[in-house]
């Protein structure tokens, strides 16, 4: 579910980059490339996820989705603050307050399914 998530939204980086580029930071360079980057790498990461034969590719994948929800993480705060600034407050708390505690959770789940901890998604230990 995890590889599904981030190859949808790797696609929809590639294919649909405008509503990102309302989010992206203003101190990050050349966004639409950046924007670009970003989905090749969920994309990436999504295909490494699913690799059962090379559980090393399956680590790097898991590594990689990690820092990528971490460096993601300031559009986010963006997001928000852009949002609670329009008068009718965007998507409002409700969706903002949730996708903040998800942050964290999303880094942990993909170190869970790359196996990179160490009570792993295969259930071994």
């Amino acid at each position: 579910m995890l590889a599904l998530l981030y190859a949808l939204a790797g696609v929809l980086h590639l294919l649909l980059p405008r509503p990102f580029l309302g989010i992206m930071p203003t101190w990050v360079p050349q966004p639409e490339l950046v924007i670009a980057l970003t989905g090749v790498a969920e994309l990436a990461g999504a295909a490494g996820l699913l690799q059962p034969w090379s559980p090393a590719l399956r680590r790097a994948a898991g590594w990689g989705l990690a820092a990528y929800a971490v460096c993601v993480f300031p559009a986010n705060i963006v997001h928000f603050i852009r949002d609670m600034a329009r008068p009718d407050h965007g998507l409002g708390l409700g969706y903002h307050v949730p996708r903040m505690f998800l942050q964290p959770v999303l880094v942990w789940l993909a170190l869970w399914v790359g196996q990179v901890l160490p009570f792993r998604a295969s259930g071994t230990a």
